[in-house]
């Protein structure tokens, strides 16, 4: 047994989540389900990232506090993700005292650390918000590219910045331009780390090819020192004599969310936490492509930094972009997909078969109507959901809801049995396309299989073939379910509980004469006219 920690980015709880979160988060709750399947000791951790300028500048524009504002927020994640089938171990926030006494121990220990230094410098502030801000809030022209950029990086071409090195920087909530102001603060040597995290990517062949790309980009330019501290008063307070009026600094605290939540797991259940983060456990991180360097920069510089042998990153598992019937997604023009909305009208194992087929794995995806009404109806519905009731329906109706006895197929197996492992070695390693690809290939030849031995004709004609037939198709169906409980928990786990197997990652028998409980279609067929109607709300 495996000691497994996949840790799930943490969405600021200042907005709605919106597809684009969906679909770079979901692969968490993938591996989860398949390593708990697999038998590992698994903790699935994420949470509601709370502090910071982000958070504070809702809470004024709404007339509310901080706390108001993320609560509701992590309280509208915390139902999404339910609804949506995210196993979570834990699913905490930043605000929560279990994160803030970890961090503030944590922070302690990291300031006694030879990376560890105080500086006076400039920061970044905002006369018209009349509040510092984090670098991600100024917007401007990237100096090397020209194209649109935050203050922390340009996306258009990789190149991580300060705001100061933009031009015509401004204030990404008030877009008016920015100041600065002296203040003195604590800050971490990351660039004495170089040498470590050069070391730490180079012996990761296995990570996305984004994060390694971005990743040694991001070195080979010169790694800067960070500021570990922030003058905000919404935030995490910093541990140390003459900063009391200094909070840590958001991305110092946030990525720590994963400690503490993974302790909060495993002491719910009195599993070893100290084993989690030791050597031989191994760690996965989900998140989109422009949170690579805070998960293979700044989450090992400072676990390097606080010197307790904490483990270091294993699999990035790190998404591409992905737009909205062509365009970007943009929260503050209202243009995108609210996954609440969403959840409102369509399955949840549909939308996560969509993100799973068509997401932004390894390349950039588009989310269109049109494309998600064809996923559905077509694969989702009118291959797998059509094998297994049109074989199931059959078996009710003409057998008396009595799977037929059957003889066990040697080639059958074998192809089940490597299913299983080909399956699995391809969620391990990130791609989960690919696996998914497999696995349907697999119901595609089990519907051709269905069709060329007829049950509906040897039922009058051989019935001994007739019953092979469909003993045959029941044990595809017990072990599709199990194969397909990582993608589609919620139409699996009604099949399992039909067919009454395990759901534990080796192949699964269905006795002949076993007595089927009521069953009912898996998956509703979407009409075609969802594709004019929602699209014209883009249009509009």
């Amino acid at each position: 047994m495996r000691n497994i920690l996949i840790g799930g980015a943490w969405p600021y709880a200042n907005g709605s989540l919106h597809i684009g979160h969906i679909a770079s988060l979901l692969p968490g709750d993938l591996l989860a389900r398949y390593h708990r399947a697999a038998g590992d000791n698994v903790y699935f951790v994420s949470g509601s990232d709370c502090h910071g300028t982000p958070v504070a500048i809702r809470a004024k524009q709404e007339n509310r506090t901080p706390h108001e504002v993320s609560s509701h927020y992590h309280e509208e994640f915390s139902e999404c993700f339910e609804k949506l089938g995210f196993s979570f171990d834990v699913y905490t926030k930043t605000s929560a005292k279990e994160h803030k006494d970890f961090v503030r121990e944590f922070h302690k220990k990291l300031y006694e650390s030879p990376y560890v230094y105080e500086k006076e410098a400039e920061q970044v502030f905002c006369e018209s918000c009349d509040t510092f801000l984090a670098d991600r809030f100024v917007l401007g022209k990237c100096p090397k590219c020209g194209q649109d950029a935050r203050g922390d990086q340009c996306d258009a071409c990789g190149m991580v910045l300060e705001p100061e090195a933009l031009v015509e920087p401004v204030c990404a909530v008030c877009g008016k331009a920015i100041g600065f102001r002296k203040s003195k603060h604590l800050y971490i040597a990351i660039s004495k780390l170089q040498k470590e995290l050069k070391q730490l990517v180079d012996g990761h062949p296995e990570w996305r090819k984004n994060a390694i790309a971005f990743t040694n980009r991001y070195i080979s330019e010169g790694l800067r020192d960070r500021a570990l501290t922030r003058d905000l008063e919404w935030g995490i307070e910093v541990p140390r004599k003459g900063y009391e009026n200094k909070t840590i600094y958001i991305w110092a605290e946030n990525v720590l969310g994963y400690l503490s939540a993974s302790k909060m797991a495993a002491d719910a259940r009195n599993g070893d936490f100290c084993a989690l983060w030791g050597k031989e456990a191994k760690h996965y991180y989900v998140h989109g492509k422009d949170n690579i360097p805070f998960h293979t920069i700044i989450l090992p510089a400072l676990l390097l930094g606080n010197n307790e042998g904490w483990h270091l990153p294993d699999q990035i598992i790190s998404s591409e972009y992905l737009t909205l019937e062509g365009k970007k997604i943009s929260t503050s023009h209202n243009y995108a997909i609210w996954v609440k909305d969403l959840l409102s009208s369509y399955e949840a194992d549909s939308i996560r078969y969509f993100f799973i087929a068509n997401g932004p794995e390894k390349k950039d995806a588009d989310f269109s109507w049109r494309e998600y009404v064809h996923s559905h109806n077509g694969e989702l519905l009118g291959a797998y959901g059509n094998f297994v009731n049109r074989t199931l329906a059959f078996i009710q109706k003409y057998f008396g809801g009595v799977v037929p006895r059957g003889e066990d197929d040697r080639d059958t197996n074998k192809r089940i049995d490597d299913l299983y492992a080909v399956a699995g070695k391809l969620i391990e390693s990130g791609c989960f396309k690919d696996a998914m690809n497999e696995i349907f290939e697999f119901v595609r030849n089990a519907n051709k299989f269905f069709d060329t031995e007829q049950p509906w004709v040897t039922r009058n004609t051989d019935i001994a073939a007739c019953s092979h037939t469909l003993y045959l198709c029941v044990q595809i169906i017990a072990n599709l379910a199990v194969l397909l409980l990582p993608f589609l928990p919620f139409s699996s786990e009604k099949v399992i509980k039909w067919l009454n197997v395990s759901a534990e990652w080796e192949r699964q028998s269905v006795s002949g004469g076993y007595c089927l409980p009521e069953i009912e279609i898996l998956f509703q067929r979407i009409d075609k006219k969802v594709i004019e109607i929602e699209t014209k709300k883009w249009k509009d």
